[in-house]
């Protein structure tokens, strides 16, 4: 069966953040990850899930299957329009947790994923987009 290219999931609830890791996990086992993987990818979308529903109350996240070079990956792609990040930089630094969560927040979906990248703009939201690559 071949899994399709992009999907989005809204989201706006914390039901939304289930239907998402689901979607994202189906995905990559679609795509060959290994079950380590799997639960990696399905970490990092739960938790830009629960960043946009924290910081933005509504957002939403995209999941694409990537076939570059003969290389399989997924890209994920998280985007709000919340308030954005007035300091990227503190915020990536992981020290201390800016919502009093225990979760990985951005740094630790940085540490999964492969590729990772912030765009975010105080009053217009953030985009948060990271990337995955099989390995077999």
């Amino acid at each position: 069966m071949v899994p399709p290219c992009q999907m989005s999931v809204p989201i706006d609830s914390d039901s939304d953040i289930i239907v998402a890791r689901q979607k994202g996990r189906a995905l990559a086992a679609e795509l060959g990850f290994s079950p380590t993987d799997v639960v990696r990818i399905a970490t990092a979308i739960s938790e830009l899930a629960r960043s946009v529903l924290s910081f933005a109350a509504t957002g939403e996240i995209r999941l694409e299957a990537l076939n570059c070079r003969n290389r399989r990956g997924i890209a994920i792609t998280a985007t709000d329009r919340g308030s954005g990040i007035a300091d990227v930089e503190r915020a990536m630094q992981g020290a201390d947790s800016t919502s009093g969560r225990l979760g990985l927040g951005l740094p630790g979906v940085r540490r999964l994923m492969d590729e990772f990248g912030i765009e975010s703009a105080v009053g217009q939201g953030t985009t948060v987009s990271a990337t995955k690559w099989c390995r077999q």
